[in-house]
């Protein structure tokens, strides 16, 4: 089991927590989440070495906080150099920080049997910035690492529990395809939760 979670982290998921029970619609979620996730990723010193391993892998997803309720979940997504997450649908919304390096966001339409199309411009985002995904048409996000010879660390709130949940991917050549959340949090460095981090939360 690891330790109590850092005091960043804690306030964080404090916040969020109380949002996400406080806020009528995703757009004031995304709105004051983003000052709170601007807060999380000003310093890069708090997550724990645990939750930054690659171990050879091209990627890694580990889930920091999980909430009793699945209404929404806290994710540090490390990239190796070069390397980038599958294009898939994004059915829920999403805040994004830049802990560590650099990172290329990206909004795209996902056509079956077509190529992703462009929704927007692609956003690089160095360390402590902030992006947000509000969900419409079956849109995904297209996410790596901007660096070819650095890895990147992204911390990202979905709406949802989104491990183990398949989303809809599309490849290049339009090939669409499945792509599932799975964390690689070892036995010993499970999800924090809402017991393990009220306990020294003073207002």
């Amino acid at each position: 089991m690891t330790a109590d979670p850092p005091e960043p982290l804690r306030r964080f998921c404090w916040d969020i927590q109380s949002m996400v029970e406080l806020a009528d619609d995703p757009r004031e979620i995304l709105m004051i989440g983003r000052d709170l996730m601007a807060r999380l990723v000003a310093q890069d010193d708090w997550l724990p070495e645990v939750f930054a391993r690659l171990d050879g892998a091209p990627f890694r997803q580990y889930q920091l906080y999980a909430d009793q309720m699945t209404r929404f979940t806290v994710i540090a997504t490390v990239l190796a150099p070069g390397a980038a997450l599958p294009v898939s649908e994004q059915m829920v919304w999403e805040l994004a920080g830049v802990l560590r390096g650099e990172v290329v966001r990206q909004r795209l339409a996902l056509p079956d049997g077509a190529p992703p199309v462009a929704r927007a411009a692609s956003k690089c985002l160095g360390a402590g910035a902030v992006d947000a995904f509000a969900p419409k048409d079956g849109d995904g996000l297209a996410i790596a690492n901007g660096s070819s010879t650095a890895p990147a660390i992204l911390i990202e709130v979905h709406g949802a529990e989104i491990g183990d949940q398949p989303r809809r991917t599309v490849g290049p050549d339009g090939t669409v395809g499945s792509f599932t959340t799975v964390y690689a949090n070892p036995p010993e460095a499970p999800a924090w939760d809402i017991l393990t981090i009220q306990a020294r939360i003073v207002d």
